[in-house]
């Protein structure tokens, strides 16, 4: 879900010939952010709503999440990912033989950094997962509680339901506002390295590389950074 509407929305702005081509950055982002507000209420009751791995492996460095269930996630995510890239692939296919931009159509699928310079690109990716992951930990759950009758003691506790899931939307949309011009903000290993090995895979009319020599980076960033979040939380709790 995350994946195939983010890099839907990344293809309908790239590609030519679509609805939406050349609609700006803003519906990009916008994207992005359905993409994770639909993920995370879509996965909420069976995985917790992990859907990066970054996230998962800074939960279970802090403790709250086992470390014997991390490989197996981190499996699904990639998993998930791939499926969503090929998706996209999938859906905008006329549009994807109509382009000979092939680095546009690298960019339905994972990132790159619009000045390649690879120490400030890791810098950036290690940053923009930081800003994802410490507010993460430091969100209140979106419930509150209501006494069952006057004069007691006894409440109820209420959530916001599939509202719950707006906070984080809102969070990836204002990192892709403020920080997604350098890199494109992947700021999650799988919904990068799951769609560009689906690029890989398929057979995309007139495709470049994949560009392996960059892979890594939206890979290690996002891990330092959600790591680094991890350290920064517990000092200031």
């Amino acid at each position: 879900m995350l994946v195939t509407f983010g890099n839907g929305a990344v293809a309908n702005v790239v590609l030519p010939r679509t609805k939406g081509n050349n609609s700006g950055w803003i519906v990009i982002t916008a994207g992005w952010a359905v993409g994770v507000f639909v993920g995370v209420f879509c996965s909420q009751s069976f995985s917790g709503a992990h859907l990066n791995p970054a996230v998962t492996l800074s939960l279970a460095a802090a403790g709250t999440f086992p470390w014997s269930q991390v490989a197996g996630y981190i499996l699904a995510q990639m998993l998930g990912a791939l499926v969503g890239g090929s998706l996209v692939f999938l859906f905008y296919r006329e549009h994807f033989k109509v382009s000979d931009d092939a680095g546009a159509k690298l960019a339905c699928f994972c990132t790159a950094p619009n000045i390649r310079n690879i120490p400030q690109a890791f810098f950036c990716e290690v940053l923009g997962t930081f800003l994802l992951v410490l507010p993460i930990f430091l969100m209140t759950p979106a419930s509150f509680k209501i006494p069952v009758s006057p004069g007691t003691d006894h409440q109820v506790t209420l959530g916001l339901g599939t509202l719950g899931a707006l906070p984080v939307a809102l969070l990836v949309f204002g990192i892709g506002l403020a920080l997604g011009g350098t890199t494109g903000y992947a700021i999650n290993p799988a919904r990068d390295l799951g769609p560009r090995l689906a690029h890989a895979l398929l057979p995309v009319p007139g495709k470049s590389k994949s560009d392996w020599a960059y892979a890594w980076v939206p890979v290690i960033g996002p891990v330092f950074g959600g790591l680094l979040a991890v350290f920064v939380q517990r000092l200031i709790r």
